[in-house]
């Protein structure tokens, strides 16, 4: 899953609305962040495999410290305490970015076969493999992530233009590199994928971008 993962995010939003919303697509996605550079250090391993799945054309072979559940809840739990001590937070806000860190686990093991491991020792794998049925997995992200920007255009005013274009311009990308991914050609390489996820960085720094330039209506009340 790739967008579904943000529509949790802007769901968040709600309930921590100081909260950027840079800090909440980082969470969402930290997993996928943490794991291209985990491969390139040769600790986590996936090959480029056409037909491993009907969507995507990777094995994921060996993940458990990016994608484990214990993993996620270990990432969650320091990244958000050293949130909430840089920006004087409350629990209320390491809960909720724990629970968006942890999140990315639940909606992958919607989507991927039986892949995703529950603890660092990988030795118990589960997963739906929603990916094998697009006529389903399709559908089911883009509704979910629809839902996601409704939620957060409804309760958000745009300052400027940045604001307005900004926001639906990121949508829009984040819908190109989603077709992109599944319609287009498998990758040429394991490296060419690892170095290629490092773009996900521009979608986070986007989203800080655009959201400097919008206001809360009410505060999500």
């Amino acid at each position: 899953m790739f967008i579904g993962h943000y529509a949790i995010v802007l769901g968040a939003k709600k309930v921590v609305p100081d909260v950027s919303l840079g800090i909440l697509f980082l969470a969402c996605q930290l997993a996928d962040l943490i794991w291209p550079n985990l491969v390139l250090l040769g600790i986590e391993s996936f090959e480029v495999e056409p037909g491993n799945t009907v969507m995507t054309p990777l094995n994921f072979i060996n993940y458990p410290y990016s994608h484990s559940l214990v993993g996620l809840a270990v990432w969650g739990a320091l990244f958000a305490g050293c949130y909430a001590v840089i920006r004087h937070k409350q629990i209320k806000h390491i809960l909720v970015i724990t629970i968006v860190v942890m999140s990315h686990w639940f909606l992958d093991y919607v989507t991927h076969r039986p892949d995703m491991p529950l603890s660092f020792s990988a030795s118990n794998l589960f997963g739906l493999g929603l990916w094998n049925t697009p006529a389903i997995a399709i559908p089911l992200e883009l509704i979910l992530f629809g839902v996601g920007l409704w939620l957060y255009a409804r309760k958000t005013q745009a300052k400027d233009k940045i604001g307005q274009y900004g926001f639906w311009g990121l949508a829009a990308f984040m819908l190109f590199v989603y077709a992109g991914n599944i319609f287009g050609p498998p990758p040429p390489s394991v490296m060419a994928v690892a170095w290629s996820a490092q773009a996900l960085w521009l979608v986070v720094i986007w989203a800080f971008w655009v959201d400097r330039h919008r206001n809360y209506v009410n505060q999500f009340k």
